[in-house]
């Protein structure tokens, strides 16, 4: 297997001072996702300095070390490891002749930045790579990057932010040849202040876009005029995408396959693909514009993305479906715990009321960083829980009080103040034939109720 870094190329990337020489697979700064083979980044963080695992990631196989204290081990000396993962991120975008595609958005980054590695993945296979999970902030993304082979065909990044100017940073590192943003809704609201600041943060991507490239951006956003803009201050081809008229890439129909999926046909430019999405909702329909969009603008193959498609699977968290045994019969599971804002909600809840179920349950967890506008946002869900035809919402965490009150008279529903006791109540209500929808900002921690009612934890 070809080495991913030598110890020579860290130390030249770096700065830093090899203590002998060694070569590594792959690269982490966790030593619990340490795997044999793999450089370990000792970096000091804000509760915890990654030294204090040195050890540990040895014993777990690490190969090479680097940090910035000496050890009795092979590593690259350095005086500010996190400095230095960023300079190998740096090193490996710039040895890579591949083509770069950058995700960002509001909503929906995570799915299509792993849509997007599926369908150009099938085209070159054994070719693609992409960030893990949601590596996408400073941290995460130079570690993505420096986990990329010098041999890759097509890598895809995805990059989040909670404050204006984090974007910008990213994207200068990842030098996408294509942005995506996949649409703007107000997500971190609390410290950016407006929808339109929300906007302009995520337009940042395009400040790091490789020259002559290309922006893929949501034509059905009240906002795409301004992405436009700023997408041509700095000199990108544009594509629109959506499901309406004037998209460039558009969805023209679409409609239940009957096994969970959709039945989809696009006008891709000029050209028509008829193809099946494993996933539902208009939202993930969307979602594949974009996909299809990136691909085509970075060179991929649509029949290959079409085909990608069909087979992605449910993200934990963000769309995965359970089927759980109770009472004889059977409850579907849909799980969304990962995250949670306005637009969001909206778009699983009207997923939901399109599901045959005996009962339709909602299990809703606070949304976060909405600042003064969280009571608003929340009593707002009433509308879209009402259109979906909820028989019983499970409101959970303090924000959700006002959603309570609008609920009062209109809706069956419980307000618990967190997982735990929502975990003791839906064990107690849920039936077969339910389909439950769980969804969530992920620190109000409901990714365990879905674990203990799937069998995967307590």
């Amino acid at each position: 297997m070809t080495a991913l870094w030598t110890a020579d190329a860290i130390a030249a990337a770096t700065g830093g001072t090899a203590s002998a020489p060694f070569s590594v697979h792959g690269v982490a700064f966790d030593s619990r996702e340490v795997q044999p083979g793999d450089l370990f980044v000792a970096m000091r963080g804000e509760n915890t300095d990654g030294n204090r695992f040195i050890d540990k990631a040895l014993a777990a196989g690490a190969s090479g070390v680097l940090c910035e204290i000496a050890v009795d081990a092979p590593h690259v000396l350095v005086p500010d490891a996190a400095a230095a993962l960023v300079a190998l991120g740096r090193a490996a975008r710039t040895r890579c002749h591949g083509r770069i595609v950058g995700v960002t958005g509001s909503v929906g980054k995570t799915g299509t930045k792993e849509a997007l590695f599926a369908a150009l993945e099938r085209h070159r296979p054994g070719r693609g790579h992409r960030s893990v999970k949601s590596y996408n902030n400073h941290t995460g993304v130079p570690l993505s990057l420096a986990r990329m082979p010098a041999r890759t065909a097509y890598g895809v990044f995805e990059m989040g932010m909670n404050h204006a100017g984090e974007i910008d940073a990213l994207t200068r590192q990842v030098r996408p040849h294509v942005a995506v943003i996949t649409t703007i809704a107000p997500a971190h609201i609390e410290n950016l202040g407006s929808i339109e600041a929300i906007a302009a943060a995520k337009a940042e991507i395009f400040a790091g876009l490789e020259p002559g490239g290309t922006a893929v951006l949501p034509f059905d956003s009240p906002h795409f005029d301004r992405l436009r803009d700023a997408a041509l201050a700095h000199g990108a081809q544009i594509v629109s995408f959506g499901l309406n008229e004037g998209a460039d890439v558009r969805a023209l129909d679409w409609l239940p396959d009957g096994h969970g999926g959709m039945l989809v046909t696009a006008a891709v430019h000029d050209h028509l693909l008829c193809f099946t999405l494993s996933q539902t909702g208009d939202h993930w329909v969307a979602n594949a514009m974009a996909v299809l969009a990136a691909v085509k603008a970075a060179g991929g193959d649509l029949a290959a993305a079409g085909l990608a498609l069909a087979e992605l699977a449910g993200l934990a968290g963000r769309g995965a479906r359970h089927v759980v045994t109770r009472g004889g019969g059977e409850i579907l599971l849909i799980d969304e715990s990962y995250n949670a804002n306005p637009a969001s909600m909206a778009a699983t809840l009207r997923e939901l009321g399109r599901a045959d179920a005996g009962r339709r349950v909602a299990v809703l967890g606070s949304m976060k960083e909405l600042g003064e506008h969280s009571d608003r946002f929340h009593a707002d869900l009433a509308e879209p829980l009402a259109a979906a035809g909820v028989d019983f919402a499970l409101l959970v965490g303090a924000e959700m009080a006002s959603l309570a009150k609008a609920l009062e008279g209109r809706c069956d529903f419980a307000h618990v103040p967190d997982a735990a006791a929502a975990q003791t109540m839906i064990d107690e209500c849920a039936r077969a034939g339910d389909v439950i929808l769980v969804k969530g900002s992920n620190s109000v921690g409901l990714s365990r109720l879905v674990m203990a009612m799937t069998g995967g934890g307590d």
